[in-house]
C-alpha cells in the first residue's frame, strides 16, 4: 500500500507531462529519446518509505540466493540519504561470489520481476537489474540493482560522506533539481551532467 501510494505522485507527473505510451515495443526497442520521454526525471521529497522498500527488497534478493553466493547489499543513491530529494529509484548494491554462474544470477533475478540491463561500461559482471518499468510507464517501485564483485566501491563511499556531510548533500540536491528541471526528458544528459561533482566527492572521500 505504502508502494502505491509514492507511485501514484510519480505517475501523476507523468500524466500532466502526458508522457505515458501506447507502444507496443518491449522497452530494449526503445530509443533514448522515446525512454526519456517515458520515463522522465521527477525528484520527489526524500520519505523514509525508501529505507522500507530497500528493506523489503533486499530481503527478497537475499532469500533467492545460497548464503555463501552474495558478500554484501547495501542502500546507495540519493534515496538512502535521509533528508535528500531524490528520483524514487531505490538503488542497491548487491556485492556477489564470483563462483556464481552469470545465467544462473540472471534467471533468479528473472524469476523475482527483473529485467537485464546488461553494461559493458561498468565493472564485472557488468550487469544492472531493473523493476518497476513496463513499455507503458513506470509499474509500481522502481530498483535498480547494480551487480559487483567483492571490492571497495565508490558507491558506498559517495553515500557515506554526503550523510556525515550535510552541506555537500544540499549542493548535490541543488544541481539534480536544477539538471532534471533543464533536462527532464533527458535521462542519459541529466546523468552525465552529475558526474563532475560526483567524481569530485569520490576523491575527498580517499583523502
Amino acid at each position: 500500500m505504502e508502494t502505491e501510494t509514492i507511485i501514484s505522485e510519480t505517475e501523476k507527473e507523468l500524466m500532466k507531462s502526458e508522457v505515458l505510451s501506447d507502444s507496443n515495443k518491449s522497452l530494449h526497442d526503445l530509443t533514448s529519446k522515446e525512454l526519456g520521454q517515458l520515463f522522465p526525471i521527477i525528484i520527489l521529497d526524500y520519505t523514509d518509505k525508501w529505507v522500507n522498500y530497500y528493506q523489503t527488497e533486499s530481503q527478497l534478493i537475499t532469500n533467492a540466493f545460497m548464503p555463501s553466493e552474495i558478500i554484501s547489499i547495501d542502500h546507495i543513491g540519493s534515496t538512502a540519504i535521509p533528508g535528500l530529494k531524490a528520483k524514487p529509484t531505490v538503488d542497491i548494491l548487491l556485492q556477489i561470489s564470483e563462483q556464481i554462474d552469470n545465467q544462473k544470477l540472471i534467471n533468479v533475478f528473472q524469476s523475482i520481476g527483473y529485467q537485464l540491463n546488461t553494461r559493458p561500461d561498468k565493472p564485472p559482471p557488468h550487469m544492472t537489474f531493473v523493476k518497476g518499468y513496463s513499455p507503458h510507464g513506470f509499474k509500481g517501485q522502481a530498483f535498480h540493482v547494480h551487480i559487483r564483485y567483492k571490492g571497495d566501491w565508490d558507491e558506498i563511499r559517495f553515500r557515506d560522506y554526503l550523510i556525515n556531510h550535510t552541506e555537500i548533500a544540499k549542493e548535490y540536491e541543488s544541481l539534480k533539481l536544477k539538471l532534471a528541471d533543464k533536462y527532464k526528458n533527458e535521462r542519459e544528459k541529466y546523468t552525465d551532467l552529475k558526474t563532475d561533482f560526483i567524481q569530485k566527492v569520490n576523491k575527498l572521500t580517499r583523502k
